[in-house]
């Protein structure tokens, strides 16, 4: 008589890796909307101050941005977001500030803020624009984070996109109007640097949701 195999049961921790593996993607997929509506709204800001300008046979969005511009900058906020509550349990420094969603949505406004001066505000000359912007995202970076780690990987960030900007400049893809620093304006590192505390904030209370939801499922187990 042949017998019947029980079916294998799947044990709890493959359920927890699948559901890890889907919020992980659920995380992913909302930063990378974020960072595009952001690049969006900013690079609508800045085109109306005309501060950038895109060669004509790029341009194929409603707000005047070459197209590959969202998709890179949600792809940025993606790894940003995911990046900043990883080093956070990496280097044991866990960011405790204000975890409340009301706190990131002013951490936004904040940095929409920020940009819109610098695309409207008009200042005796860039060297003043900068050191407004610079202070101005330093003051963001300690009202809603005050991290050693956010602050680090905030300059770091800054930089790099600073330089990976000056290349795309240096290739013609995009222009600014009357740069004033190897081919950009100087005040863009502050602008990126505001960038980086924001979405790092909202991965980290993306995560903090996710976990938060975990915990009480394990509860409920």
């Amino acid at each position: 008589m042949t017998e019947i195999s029980a079916p294998v049961r799947r044990g709890p921790y493959i359920g927890v890796i699948t559901d890890r593996s889907l919020n992980l993607l659920l995380r992913s997929a909302l930063l990378f909307m974020v960072g595009v509506l952001l690049a969006l709204v900013l690079n609508l800001l800045q085109v109306q101050r005309n501060v950038t300008l895109f060669p004509p046979d790029v341009i194929s969005s409603i707000f005047s941005s070459a197209w590959w511009v969202p998709p890179c900058c949600g792809t940025a906020a993606a790894l940003i977001g995911l990046l900043y509550p990883c080093m956070d349990r990496r280097l044991g420094e866990p960011h405790n500030l204000k975890r409340e969603w009301s706190n990131v949505m002013r951490c936004v406004a904040v940095f929409v803020g920020i940009n819109h001066a610098s695309a409207k505000v008009d200042f005796v000359n860039n060297v003043q624009l900068s050191l407004t912007l610079a202070a101005l995202s330093v003051g963001l970076w300690w009202t809603f984070d005050r991290s050693r780690s956010g602050f680090g990987l905030g300059v770091a960030i800054a930089t790099l996109a600073t330089l990976a900007t000056q290349l795309l400049v240096y290739n013609g893809l995009f222009q600014y109007t009357s740069p004033d620093f190897l081919y950009i304006r100087s005040w863009l590192p502050c602008i990126f640097f505001a960038g980086v505390i924001t979405v790092g904030n909202i991965g980290r209370q993306l995560a903090l949701y996710e976990y938060k939801a975990s915990q009480e499922k394990n509860h409920q187990d």
